[in-house]
């Protein structure tokens, strides 16, 4: 499965709608889009930031009778090419974890083929059993940063998104170092150039694109969905060793387990299982 993304001017949108109107092309809309226009080889998407994506089998005709030039910078064509993700930045519990997969012409249409697509869009179950057929079928790369080191780093960058990109920038080299590709697509959480700083030797020599809302490209969403599988089940275990209940999030729930969690062990050891630089902190101190 190949896919093409690029943005456009809200004229070039309206002819594209059209071009699939004539077409009696199935429209729908799916969150954050003006709308989608799919059958059974492909899907487009018109998302409001003005990018119009386009995913499926033997695309490039479709993308040339939309007036398009290919290829492009943001032109993903049957090469392999790297997708990331990341889980666990707006929970006030657990690990921040951030996953990369490598996609191909194989894999590719076995993930569209099993359903792969934004993790949370998914529930747990579904998320765990799709990140072992994932795995099995892909050079990929999770990378776990625990709540104690999450903390030390944070006081390191003091930035999330700085970490976040060190996160990503991890996953990127580690699937590099074990199978060499020309493209990377992440998701974008801020200034580009962030990731990229980031980057190691392997990495600079890579085209590296974000897109907001990456996750509706399949390397990305399978990317999400290992992020989130990895995140599930660090929580369990730390459940497991802690004896007691953690949330997603940063509720009032979530801010009621911290007390319990402080009169059981103290507040020095919330490290061990929290991020320490969330607002939550204040309604503990």
């Amino acid at each position: 499965m190949n896919t093409f993304s690029e943005k456009i001017t809200p004229v070039k949108a309206e002819e594209v709608k059209k071009y699939f109107l004539n077409k009696k092309v199935e429209f729908d809309t799916v969150q954050y889009a003006n709308w989608r226009a799919k059958t059974a080889s492909f899907q487009a998407i018109y998302y409001t930031s003005g990018k119009l994506l386009i995913q499926g089998k033997n695309i490039d005709n479709l993308v040339k009778e939309l007036g398009f030039n290919t290829p492009q910078a943001e032109t993903l064509t049957s090469e392999k090419y790297i997708g990331t993700d990341e889980s666990g930045k707006g929970d006030f519990f657990g690990p921040l974890v951030a996953a990369g997969v490598q996609a191909d012409d194989k894999n590719k249409q076995l993930f569209f083929d099993l359903g792969i697509k934004d993790s949370k869009k998914l529930d747990d179950k579904k998320i765990l059993e799709l990140a072992n057929k994932i795995k099995a079928n892909s050079v990929h790369s999770v990378i776990v940063i625990t709540p104690a080191k999450y903390n030390e780093l944070y006081n390191k960058f003091n930035n999330l998104n700085k970490l976040l990109a060190w996160a990503h920038a991890r996953a990127i080299e580690n699937i590099l170092e074990k199978s060499p590709c020309n493209y990377a697509l992440a998701d974008k959480f801020g200034d580009e150039n962030l990731i990229k700083n980031a980057l190691m030797e392997k990495g600079k020599n890579i085209i590296l694109n974000q897109m907001v809302r990456a996750e509706a490209d399949i390397a990305v969403a399978a990317a999400s969905i290992l992020a989130r599988a990895e995140f599930v089940k660090r929580m369990q275990e730390m459940e497991n060793k802690f004896e007691m209940s953690f949330s997603k999030g940063a509720s009032n729930l979530v801010v009621e387990q911290a007390q319990s969690f402080i009169k059981k062990y103290s507040f020095d050891r919330l490290n061990e299982v929290a991020k320490m630089h969330f607002k939550t902190i204040k309604e503990l101190i």
